[in-house]
This record gives C-alpha cells, structure tokens and sequence, in this order.
C-alpha cells in the first residue's frame, strides 16, 4: 500500500535542517523519513526525526488550554477563549501598573521556521515588551568571527568533499550533525582526505579520525597560536595571500612566536610532537577546511576559541576557511519581527543573566514559547525561583508538558512542526523547501501566529502589522535570497538554493580579513589566551548533546536522558569513586547526583556528563552553571564550569 507522502523539513534547532517525507495513513502520521531531494540531508536523518511519530503523539501532549487553581496549585481544564481573556487581562493589568519593561518575552528556537519563530514575535514588538539577546547558543562565536571578517559566515558543506584535510575543531560531528561527518567520510573515501579531531574528550569521532588531539578545555587559543608558530617557523605562510587580502598579520605572528612548543604543552597538554603532527598534515595536504562546533564557543573562553581556530587556514592562503554557522551569509532582507514598524523601543537583556534578573523580581509577566528556560538556560536554579515567584504571571505556550509548563499559571497547546506550514533556513547548507503540514493540529494545540493575533486582538493593539500575512511578509525577506529558483517557486513545492555572500568579502572596517582586529572594543585585538588555574580539588565539567535528544526533547520517547558522569581513573582513584558509584558534583550553584563512569575518555582534571539532565532529586545539571556571560558576544559558560566531587 503506497501511503501519502507530505513533503517538509526538520524545524528544530540544529543546524542541518533535514529535508523529510512523512507518511500519513487516515490523517495520522505513520513514519518520518529521510528525503533524498536534498544534496546534503540526502537519505539521511537523525533518531529524532525517526522518532517524531512517537513524539506527536506522545502521552506528554499538550492538547488542550490549562489554567492553575491558586488554591491547590493544580490545573484546570479552559477553553481558549477563557485562557486568552485571562492571559490579556493580566498582560493589560501589568503593562499599565509597571510598564512594558516588566514583561519579558522568554522564547527561543525550539521551532525554527520563520513564522514560528521570528513573526510571532510582533505582537510583543508593538508592545515594547522586553526581550533577551539570544545568546545562549551561538552569539560570542558570532561575535568573534565578525572581529576578523565582519560577518561570520564561512564554506557550505559541500565544500568538504573537495577538501584534502578537514579538522572537527570542538565539534562531535558523528553525533551532532550527521551529513557534515557522512560528508567527511565519502570526501576520505573518494579523495583520499585526512579527517583531524580536536577535542579534550574521546567522543564517537575520535574513534574514526585520522588524528586527534585532545587540549585541555579553554587551551584552544594557546594551541592555535602553537601551529601558527609552527607554520611560520617552516615557512609554510601564504604571504602573497596575507599581503593581497589580510591586515594585521605582523602583530599576529609577533604574538603567535611568544608561544613556544613548552609554553604550548604547558597550557595545553599537547606536545610538541602533537602540535608539529597536524601542523604538518595541515601542510601536506592542504587545501584545509576547519569546522567548529558551537560547543566551542560555550565557555568562558568560547569567543576568543573560535576568532583563533578561524585564523589559522587564513595563514595558508584560505579565505574563509572554515565552518561555524552560515546563517550570518545569507542575503535575507525584509523585517519579519517588526522592529523597524514601531517607534517603541524595546529593552534587550542578557539571556545569559536572565536567573538573576527573575529572581531579583525585574519581571511581573513572562511568556514562553519555543524552549523550557528553566532547565535549559544557565543557573537554573535562579531560573526557577524566579518563575515560581508570586508576584510572576507565566504563559507557556509549548507542545508538551515540560518542567517550565509545570511551574506556569497558564499552558497553551502549542502545534508541532509537523502540524503546521512554515518556512526553514538552515544554517549549514543552502537547500530550502517549503515545509508542509502532515497533519491537522492533535486536540485544541495551534500555532504560535493564531495566539499572538488573538491575543493582539484582545489586548486591543491597534498596528495593522501585527495582523499581517506572515507569508507575504516571509516572501518580501526572501526576495532576493535565491541563486537557484524563487519564492515562487519555493511555494508551489520545488527546492531551492539559497545565495552565498562571497567568501572574498569581508565586512570589517579595512575590507580586509584583520588578524589584529581593529573593531575591538573591551576586548584584545588579537585571540587571548585566558588564565585556566584551578584548585587541585576543582574539575572542569563540560558537556554535549547524545544523537536521541534535543536540548530536553525527545525524553517521552527514548527515556530519560542518562544521569552519569564520566570521570578519569586516575582522579576517580583520587576520590574513592568506583565504578557505577553514586557522586555528587557540587559548586556554589548547587548540586547533582549521578552514577560514575570510570573511563580514560576524559582526560585528568575534566568530567563530562550528557546535556541536560535532571538528577533524581530534581536538580537541573544546569543549576551548577553560572549567569555570568562572556565579555565577546555575551554567550554561557557551559563548558568552563568548576566543580568539586563529593
């Protein structure tokens, strides 16, 4: 039997934006596969896609409105109509008694399509609402890459497979991102390329690399700086490269020769021998691409870890020689949120510090859509204090019943991706088809526009633009975006290419790629290699997502995400830690109880625990990472979090 096919693409947040085909049988999704119309997703998915169906229609549903009984803390069962009038009228009593900078707009991509997403948000545009940074993921990459090129954008992923070598900089990619690593591989298996991983811990790419080096978490810069110096030394500098298109090298190269191979090792614990291993393959093969992850740029260190791996093929005559996100290439024009409609201004606050701002009590009215803050953003504790105040109205508008529903005084149904119309950009590859809707909305659940206009409604709001249509506004962003097809064709179900900015262009106030950037504010013109002392009884926690979960997605399918910690035998040893023992990870944040792995995967000094857990005491793992926010960009400090073993 030949099922109906609905043609759409993956809307969570992951960069690889998979082309699907969905199965639908009487209305009901039945499979969730791989298209192969996509040159890059081609054939290929994750097990979250695999796992949709499931998901949809998971007992974890929010099918129907819900509004808590403050007399017992439960929830009722509402009708729209009654929970819209509810959330207006508390939204009109706290825009009148404290004015729009006391509501605060807490949304992120859990949908990434741009109607879901970025117009959604007009309604809070209009009224002034305030709003966050979006830091969170990847904004001190951004930050850093835009020092030295202006805009931060980079090779597309087909480029690998005319690549001689590709290093995975601080990027699991066998994990993370599927079609870049099968990229890897075929560019190995049809023209003969090296794949290099760097990476303080033995993940699932190690394990197929050609060579892996593994630098102490936040040694990133002294490392860059060690195989600049090496390939200086041996005269391997593209300087008709340099000298044609770049500016600032002599300051560059005058800090990269105060990096010596023992200062290197010292900082890093790579050796020389290391550090000379993929300088020479670097040189022997040439042609390089470096692909960072966004991990490496969430930790305190992040920012100047990315600026400095994105200056090293530039040392070998490639312009723009790596990977990060290309979101920041793309020719989007168009204001999709509004901000250019309204004169209202609108205050915007570090995502990052948003604990301490909501348990501080800056905010009287929250609303919530597209992620579940208190478990995902850093300090979660100060996160969930400050939602559970009394003084606090929370709206959550989300597909299932998360931690962050549970803590709401009101839950809106929100509708999947799979339940609704949109339009997805990745940020790696160029392909865009217009993503269908499988099916009609499970229970009462809509979407994110159907609430903001009837909430606008409610309230009153008065600006045309806010009722808009939101794919007449999409198709005006999306002029002039295509180099292969239109908007047009785009909507009548063809795939269409997205245009590049050229990898020549550098947006950056010399117009050429600065080694020493001379738009540095408050921060050095050249990558800084921060201080990375610790007390002998302190480890570094980092962590990183498994290939079944996104962010805290995906729980009521595939189980709990797996409450252990990976710790080095020798400081297990020092601790009394066996393993499958219970420990306990404790800082001034809090503390988390999980199982041990006793394992040479991470190297001394480090632990590494899967994101983002929830122990069986109810701690958030993110409760132990700090609000403070990098100085470049304003990203989280994930990955350089201190820890103590008890």
């Amino acid at each position: 039997m030949i099922l109906p096919l609905v043609k759409t693409m993956c809307a969570r947040d992951c960069p690889d934006a998979c082309f699907l085909d969905v199965e639908v049988r009487d209305g009901v999704v039945v499979s969730v596969k791989a298209s192969r119309e996509n040159p890059v997703t081609a054939g290929i998915t994750c097990p979250r896609a695999l796992g949709d169906p499931r998901r949809l229609y998971s007992m974890d549903r929010v099918l129907n409105p819900y509004i808590r009984e403050t007399q017992d803390g439960r929830f009722k069962l509402s009708t729209w109509d009654d929970a819209l009038s509810l959330v207006a009228r508390r939204l009109r009593e706290t825009l009148e008694a404290s004015g729009p900078e006391s509501v605060l707009l807490l949304d992120y991509y859990g949908n990434t399509g741009l109607i879901s997403s970025r117009f959604s948000r007009r309604l809070w545009t209009a009224l002034g609402a305030t709003r966050t940074d979006g830091a969170v993921c990847s904004a001190s990459g951004h930050a850093a890459l835009g020092l030295h090129y202006g805009l931060s954008y980079g090779w597309e992923p087909e480029a690998l497979l005319d690549r001689k070598i590709i290093v995975f900089w601080g990027f699991n990619a066998r994990n993370s991102s599927p079609h870049m690593w099968a990229l890897a591989l075929r560019a190995r298996r049809e023209n003969d390329a090296a794949i290099v991983v760097v990476d303080p811990r033995r993940s699932e790419s190690t394990s197929m690399a050609d060579l892996w080096l593994y630098p102490a978490p936040g040694s990133d810069v002294a490392l860059c700086y060690g195989l600049a110096r090496h390939l200086i030394t041996g005269g391997h500098v593209d300087t008709g490269f340099i000298a044609e298109r770049c500016a600032g090298y002599e300051a560059y190269a005058e800090e990269a020769m105060r990096w010596t191979p023992d200062r290197v090792e010292a900082v890093t614990g790579v050796s020389r021998a290391g550090v000379e291993s993929l300088g020479d393959a670097l040189v022997e093969y040439g042609s390089p691409i470096f692909m960072m992850g966004i991990g490496l740029n969430k930790g305190l260190q992040g920012a100047e870890s990315v600026r400095a791996v994105s200056l090293l093929p530039a040392l070998l005559g490639m312009s723009r020689g790596f990977y990060y996100t290309n979101s920041r290439g793309r020719y989007l024009f168009g204001d999709l949120e509004g901000k250019n409609l309204t004169d209202r201004a609108q205050r915007v606050v570090s995502q990052i510090s948003v604990g301490e701002r909501l348990k501080a009590g800056e905010f009287r009215f929250v609303y919530v859509k597209g992620m579940n803050p208190s478990l995902t953003l850093p300090d979660s504790g100060s996160v969930g204090t400050g939602l559970r105040r009394d003084d606090v109205f929370l709206v959550v508008h989300d597909t299932h019943l998360t931690e962050t529903c549970r803590l709401a005084d009101v839950v809106l149904p929100a509708a999947t991706y799979l339940e609704k119309e949109d339009i997805v950009l990745s940020d790696s590859h160029p392909y865009v088809r217009k993503a269908c809707r499988a099916v009609k909305p499970w229970g009462r659940s809509r979407g994110e526009v159907w609430v903001m206009k009837e909430l606008a409604r409610r309230l009153g709001v008065t600006e045309q633009w806010v009722y808009g249509d939101p794919w007449a506004e999409v198709g005006r962003a999306l002029k002039d975006a295509f180099v292969e097809g239109g908007y047009r064709d785009l909507m009548n179900g063809s795939t269409v290419r997205l245009r590049m900015r050229p990898l020549d262009e550098y947006q950056t106030p010399s117009g050429r790629l600065e080694f020493f950037s001379t738009a540095a504010e408050g921060v050095s013109p050249l990558p800084s290699q921060m201080d990375l002392t610790r007390a002998p009884d302190e480890y570094i926690l980092i962590s990183s997502s498994l290939p079944r979960y996104t962010h805290t997605q995906f729980r009521d399918v595939y189980g709990e995400i797996p409450l252990q910690v990976w710790v080095n035998p020798v400081d297990a040893e020092k601790n009394g830690v066996e393993e499958g023992s219970e420990v306990t990870l404790f800082n001034e944040g809090g503390r988390l109880r999980l199982t041990a792995v006793v394992t040479d995967r991470v190297p001394r000094g480090v632990l590494w625990a899967p994101r983002e857990l929830v122990d069986g005491d109810g701690n958030p793992q993110n409760s132990l990472i700090s609000g403070e926010a990098q100085t470049l960009g304003g990203g989280p400090a994930f990955n350089s979090t201190r820890v103590r073993i008890l």
